[in-house]
């Protein structure tokens, strides 16, 4: 098949830090290849792939310091816009990169594969209701039943190549938390239990500016040689800091579509106790590879129970239900089906 993949040029594919879409685009591209799929992907210039690789801009927005990166920026509409003006030189066009080029999408005449990554807004929801013709992916069972109106062609969930991942049977005795040091992802919950146990915490997180108000008031003041924030660290670090650390903490506080760093974590042998919200029970088993709780003080129990745990048990969970070549076999199953008119 030759297949178009259109990813966000936000951050670098894969990204050389944080970027959990371009994580995921990766490990597709490069196993579609692998496949002897004819794969072109639409991404930052400095992107490294076996695909061929078509880029507007030569580096990572991020990188090049622009003001929106999220909005309707000139460079990712013309990313976008180049990779539809080309449809006719593919079989299918997956489409990565969110709503903003869904109009687009929606007008198309090959036939567009459009993965939902994000969390999708009551605004959101109406645009993908009216805007119905491209084939949506879903990354979780949660998140399509948040949408049962989409025209669904079935659920896919996030894998990544993760066989080198480093693994540990010990650990450090330190808490964990990796992302974003926003409200929503719940960075001040990870601090409250370390206080309450009196453990250490390492926070490996980056911070955007739009965040720095929630920083100043509720992860600033409590940064001391036990809760140590160290700034967003790259793929090989935080990979080493998974596999020491006693847990990993991801006490969000909204309804994530698909925790991306959870399979990491336990892909390096590491628990999880996350809030069970959206995906999350679908993700880790609730007792066996972490703890799916509901409050600060059931996440503080839960550390307690960590020797339950069997951080073996943890890696072979995420190696054999998230690896990448399930996820490009769900991907080229739908792409089939829809090609061969069966959806």
């Amino acid at each position: 098949m030759k297949i178009a993949l259109i990813a966000p040029i936000i951050e670098r594919v894969p990204p050389k830090k944080y970027g959990g879409t371009e994580r995921v685009v990766s490990a597709l591209a490069e196993g579609l290849v692998r496949r002897g799929h004819e794969v072109t992907l639409f991404a930052s210039g400095d992107s490294v792939t076996k695909a061929k690789l078509v880029s507007v801009y030569p580096r990572a927005l991020r990188e090049a310091r622009f003001k929106d990166l999220y909005g309707l920026n000139t460079k990712t509409l013309l990313n976008v816009g180049l990779a539809y003006s080309r449809q006719d030189q593919f079989d299918i066009i997956h489409d990565h990169t969110g709503y903003l080029s869904l109009p687009t999408a929606n007008i198309a005449t090959t036939p567009v594969v459009f993965t939902l990554h994000g969390a999708i807004s009551l605004e959101m929801r109406e645009m993908y209701r009216t805007l119905n013709k491209p084939f949506f992916v879903s990354i979780s069972k949660e998140q399509a039943r948040y949408m049962p109106d989409l025209h669904s062609a079935g659920t896919v969930y996030n894998g990544l190549d993760m066989e080198n991942y480093p693994f540990s049977a010990e650990n450090d005795g330190y808490l964990l938390y990796v992302g974003r040091l926003s409200m929503e992802k719940g960075p001040h919950h990870a601090i409250e239990t370390a206080l309450t146990l009196n453990l250490p915490l390492i926070l490996a997180a980056k911070l955007e500016e739009m965040d720095r108000p929630y920083f100043r008031e509720y992860v600033e003041p409590y940064l001391s040689d036990q809760i140590r924030w160290i700034g967003e660290v790259d793929e090989r670090e935080r990979n080493r800091l998974m596999s020491r650390a006693l847990c990993f903490l991801h006490p969000i506080t909204w309804r994530e579509p698909f925790g991306l760093t959870l399979i990491e974590a336990m892909a390096c042998g590491c628990p999880v106790i996350a809030f069970g919200l959206g995906s999350i029970p679908e993700i880790i088993q609730n007792g066996r590879t972490g703890f799916v709780v509901s409050s600060v003080m059931e996440m503080v129990d839960a550390v307690g129970r960590l020797g339950e745990i069997d951080r073996r048990r943890c890696r072979q969970h995420a190696l054999r239900n998230f690896n990448a070549a399930r996820m490009v076999d769900g991907y080229e199953n739908i792409y089939r089906k829809i090609l061969s008119k069966e959806i």
